[in-house]
């Protein structure tokens, strides 16, 4: 068998077997896998077997551009055969060229910072650490539903009590707190002992549940009167995931720090932690943390070609259009969907029983790639370039695998 770039598979790298492969192979933290994709193009993945899927996921949030866009292909060949790692003894040009797009686009003031990674769970790590850095020994709060990462640190201001369990008391003191809920978040804060409050602007895993605006801005006031640092993680939703940059934009707040990763690198691994002022960027001193990969060049190079493009093909006006396409339609669409959350390019379906599972095996089996969220919600996170004509493919469809899942 021969792939379209050429390289020769050997018969046991066929469907036939790559299930069994996967697990002898693979550690089975993630279950077994639903596909052996093999490329992609555009919005479009491609299985072993030759069957084309329209992705409405975008590898959770992450393929802005989609697959094989040809501004990003340019960018990362053309630094890969430049140079793809240097040692963090030294800086480059795309290092340096990316850290000052970022600050610029997050409006941030004078004495900002960035700390580049490999991931959002490490950009995550590295924003408890500055807090506690900053109150050592003191609490972190963070939002019932919350999901931050899997690393210990990550893992310990994420709510869900399955993934924590396994592992332990957390070295982090955490208390969470509900979301929307100004009143108990001041209540905690009033106690003292607090290095610092995570919030997502959209809480992704949760279903796509916005924070409202005026919470948001309520949350800056109360962390700001009692000295405690406000952690923004944009992890999922950020990077002109909702039509804008960043989510909390929409509430003119500036955060202490914020957190990304996901969208950033249109498919190559980079994370990337802000500090907004020099007291803020000043609490980690030179060797309380780094990487050994975080903002190596090639990663740079993948996230300004994904800056780039957005900003020269007008990508976030296209993903503010793709999203009130779908919102709309798909909320009339059938009349087991409840509601449409979110915005742009993050969007949750919700279903009125716990159908989500079998819409996802059901869906896949009809060319379109999407994830349930939880047991009631899909969540859609297409890359940018989806066009008008596929976003109408899906919601045509919709209604008739909902109708098979629920006979």
């Amino acid at each position: 068998m021969t792939t379209s770039e050429g390289m020769t598979m050997t018969d046991d790298q066929t469907t036939g077997t790559w299930r069994e492969r996967y697990r002898r192979d693979l550690l089975g933290v993630f279950g077994s896998p639903q596909l052996c994709l093999e490329r992609g193009h555009g919005c479009v993945v491609v299985d072993s077997d030759g069957k084309e899927y329209l992705d409405l996921l975008g590898g959770i949030a992450v393929n802005a551009l989609g697959y094989a866009h040809p501004a990003w292909v340019e960018a990362v060949s053309h630094q890969a055969a430049t140079l793809a790692h240097v040692s963090n003894f030294f800086t480059t040009g795309p290092q340096l060229d990316l850290a000052e797009k970022l600050l610029a686009l997050a409006k941030a003031p004078q004495g900002s910072a960035v700390f580049l990674s490999n991931s959002g769970a490490e950009a995550n790590e590295a924003a408890v650490k500055i807090c506690l850095a900053r109150d050592p020994g003191g609490r972190i709060i963070a939002l019932e539903h919350a999901f931050h990462g899997r690393t210990l640190g990550a893992l310990s201001v994420t709510h869900k009590i399955a993934y924590r369990q396994p592992f332990g008391p957390s070295a982090v003191d955490v208390t969470f707190v509900p979301a929307e809920d100004p009143d108990s978040l001041a209540a905690e804060l009033d106690k003292g002992d607090v290095a610092g409050v995570f919030v997502e602007p959209v809480q992704g895993e949760a279903g796509v549940v916005p924070l409202s605006v005026a919470y948001l801005q309520r949350v800056r006031e109360l962390t700001a009167s009692h000295d405690v640092l406000m952690v923004v993680d944009e992890v999922q939703c950020g990077m002109g995931r909702t039509g804008h940059w960043f989510a909390h934009h929409g509430a003119h707040i500036t955060p202490d720090i914020m957190t990304l990763a996901k969208a950033l690198g249109g498919g190559f691994p980079i994370g990337a932690t802000m500090t907004f002022g020099p007291d803020v960027s000043g609490i980690l001193s030179a060797g309380q943390h780094g990487t050994t990969f975080g903002g190596n060049p090639l990663a740079c190079a993948a996230a300004y070609s994904v800056i780039n493009t957005i900003e020269s093909e007008d990508l976030l006006a296209h993903v503010r259009q793709i999203g009130t396409l779908l919102s709309s339609t798909l909320r009339q669409c059938h009349p087991r969907i409840t509601e449409v959350r979110g915005s742009g390019a993050l969007l949750g379906v919700q279903f009125d029983s716990e159908i989500a599972a079998d819409l996802v095996v059901a869906a896949r089996d009809a060319g379109f790639i999407v994830n349930a969220a939880n047991p009631s919600t899909l969540r859609l996170a297409p890359p940018y370039i989806l066009t008008t004509e596929q976003a109408q493919s899906f919601v045509d469809a919709l209604p008739g695998l909902i109708d098979a899942v629920t006979v």
